[in-house]
């Protein structure tokens, strides 16, 4: 049997693969690299691709995900509490962008309607680029992180509005005023909905699912959830993404919602490529070239013309010049929701074949360009401010205090405790007595429910899934304590524990003394075996009832002790980060130089400029079971030096890397 589709995904899939890996390589979004795959692969490229109306619907799926894990990350009482970010910054964004476009389409000879429709277009951003972007250099939590959210989601709630208008614009209502009034009375009951759900209705379902401990069901459920309100939204004429929004925003508010966007990452990531790689293959190469002198200009023109109104709308908002400048720049592209809402244009006639190859061109090219305007965007900003320093044209505006941040999404130097049976329950009292900031992860629904009412900072999710270690901010805390009876689990949370924190300080329980020498191996810093540390509770209990002095009885423990543990000694174990105790955030690390690596070795400390470029000091140097203490500029590094560093967490990772 001959599937075309399987074919065709064969095709996109392995020409993503290879663009994508040479783009990582670069340090590259790997959108650019769906990007490049469908412009390569479409009818206006090799023409490789055969079932592009399949393709398409895949990329659909893509954006119900999308939105529906953006809602799942968002939860009512932020959207509350950033409302004003939201609602005025991006009606502002949204509307000056919309009258700028608008005017200047119109007076180059076409209708108010299809020019009111233009100005739609231009007034959307990438969510999908700009928020992946600012993740993966943890952006999301600054001032302009948190603005460039704000107008995205506005943006992405008010593009639905924007498709019901569309057949008004088009003349093709019957009565205007009773379609605007049927989208206000559908929305509101939508919103009214959609808060009953949250709160009352889809979290006991959510308690129930988890309750069965399957992962099968939690995940069925969960895909059910958000294609069911996503289909009923379309069925009330709303779009699908709004459904799908809504349904994320609907599971936030339970404590399963980080465990639900943890197993619907992956499906995202997968469908969301085929969004994007569909979006190159609507690229027309031949009118690309023909047209290119033409195309860079537009790009220009909408790249400055969005930094100003994005800094306009967040600048009425009195956020400082930087904060300003950083927002305007990461919101400048024209994003995904507006392919979906040209389509709408097209078929009511109000985009002709020619702007839209224009509008296709010019999207395309801003998109791929915002990775590198987003990484380059603090040096833009500094040359920037430097200038209207000296021109006496800088203003200062005061910043907001409260900016809708959660309050635990700046902890950091803390205790992260995986597992909340007995052994966990009396770590968690004890961080708790002793005022350490800690997190616990817990798979138990019933134990999350009743732990989280008590006030302890806990979250529901398997600690294997990325997501989960993310959500409890691993890659800044202290120490992380695995407690859990599942072996297998524990070795896999090990892993990717380690694949996010190279220096954080690993306590592993275990029920076997065997298992201790493949935990060390695979990053723990200190293994406790149950079995043994019960033997010695055992034998213990047993000379005090033979009247055996305590002073024999700890002579005895440390023996054995200093025996069985013997094993620790000869393994090869991680450098543990220490922390001096009236400075928490003092950082000290031992690190080996264990690369033959040409960027380091043969240099002095002076040329390889490792406070700039690394963030990190070097306090001293074992070589040769020799320490060196003064270290002077002039010294030079050695492979296999032990190096004493002192810096962040995040710093000594990003060093450790480059030495390993």
């Amino acid at each position: 049997m001959h599937l075309p589709l399987l074919q065709d995904i064969i095709i996109l899939l392995g020409f993503s693969v290879v663009i994508v890996f040479i783009l990582q390589r670069l340090k590259l979004s790997s959108i650019i690299g769906f990007l490049f795959t469908g412009i390569i692969i479409g009818p206006y490229g090799l023409s490789l691709i055969e079932a592009i109306e399949e393709v398409e619907i895949l990329s659909e799926i893509g954006v119900i995900l999308l939105l529906f894990v953006i809602g799942m990350e968002l939860s009512l009482k932020q959207l509350a509490s950033i409302k004003k970010t939201i609602f005025i910054g991006g009606f502002l964004q949204v509307g000056l962008t919309v009258l700028v476009a608008g005017l200047i389409y119109y007076f180059l000879g076409y209708s108010w309607n299809e020019s009111v429709f233009v100005g739609f277009l231009f007034s959307l951003s990438s969510t999908a680029i700009v928020l992946k972007t600012l993740q993966d250099r943890n952006e999301m939590t600054t001032p302009h992180g948190r603005n460039a959210l704000a107008i995205l989601l506005f943006q992405d709630i008010i593009v639905v509005p924007m498709m019901l208008v569309v057949p008004i614009l088009a003349d093709e209502s019957s009565n205007p005023s009773l379609s605007i009034l049927s989208l206000l009375l559908k929305s509101a009951v939508v919103v009214v909905i959609a808060i009953l759900s949250a709160r009352y209705i889809i979290p006991k379902l959510m308690h129930v699912v988890a309750k069965t401990n399957s992962k099968e069901l939690f995940l069925l459920v969960t895909i059910t959830l958000c294609f069911a309100i996503a289909f009923l939204t379309s069925e009330a004429g709303l779009s699908l993404a709004l459904g799908a929004f809504l349904a994320g925003l609907i599971i936030s508010e339970s404590e399963y919602s980080h465990q639900a966007t943890s197993i619907i990452l992956p499906f995202r990531e997968l469908f969301t490529s085929f969004f994007f790689v569909s979006i190159g293959m609507l690229l027309d190469l031949n009118f690309f070239l023909n047209n290119i002198e033409i195309v860079i200009l537009l790009v220009a023109l909408v790249f400055i013309a969005k930094c100003l109104i994005t800094s306009i709308a967040i600048v009425t908002l009195k956020y400082p010049t930087r904060t300003v400048i950083l927002t305007g720049l990461a919101l400048f592209q024209v994003g995904e929701f507006a392919f979906i809402l040209s389509k709408v244009g097209i078929e009511y006639g109000l985009l002709n074949a020619q702007t839209y190859q224009y509008f296709l061109s010019v999207s395309i090219v801003s998109m791929l360009l915002t990775p590198f305007v987003i990484i380059f965007s603090e040096k833009i900003t500094h040359k920037f401010m430097e200038v209207t320093q000296k021109l006496g044209l800088n203003k200062s505006f005061y910043l907001k205090d409260d900016l809708g941040v959660p309050k635990d999404a700046e902890i950091n130097n803390h205790l992260v405790i995986i597992g909340y049976g007995i052994n966990g329950r009396n770590l968690a009292k004890a961080a708790k007595s002793s005022d350490i900031p800690h997190k616990v992860i817990e798979l138990n629904a019933v134990t999350v429910r009743r732990e989280s009412k008590n006030g302890v900072p806990i979250v529901f999710g398997d600690a294997t899934q990325d997501h989960i270690l993310k959500s409890v901010h691993l890659s800044s805390a202290r120490a992380a304590v695995i407690a859990i009876s599942d072996s297998k689990a524990t070795k896999a949370i090990v892993k990717n524990i380690r694949s996010q924190s190279e220096s954080l300080y690993l306590i592993v329980r275990t029920r076997y003394v065997t298992e201790t020498s493949e935990l060390i191996a695979l990053g723990a810093d200190e293994v406790i075996p149950e079995e043994f540390e019960t033997s010695i509770q055992i034998f213990s209990r047993v000379l005090q009832n033979f009247l055996i002095t305590e002073d024999d009885i700890e002579r005895l423990i440390d023996i054995i002790r200093s025996d069985n543990y013997e094993l620790f000694k000869n393994e090869k174990k991680r450098p543990k980060s220490f922390n001096l105790p009236n400075f928490p955030d003092f950082n000290i690390t031992s690190l080996r130089i264990n690369v033959d690596s040409n960027k380091l070795l043969g240099k002095s400390l002076k040329e390889l400029k490792l406070r700039s470029e690394y963030g990190i000091n070097i306090l001293g140097i074992n070589r040769k079971e020799s320490l060196l203490q003064n270290i002077k500029p002039e010294e030079i590094l050695k492979q296999n030096d032990i190096l004493y560093v002192q810096g962040s967490p995040k710093d000594i990772d990003s060093f450790h890397k480059v030495i390993k």
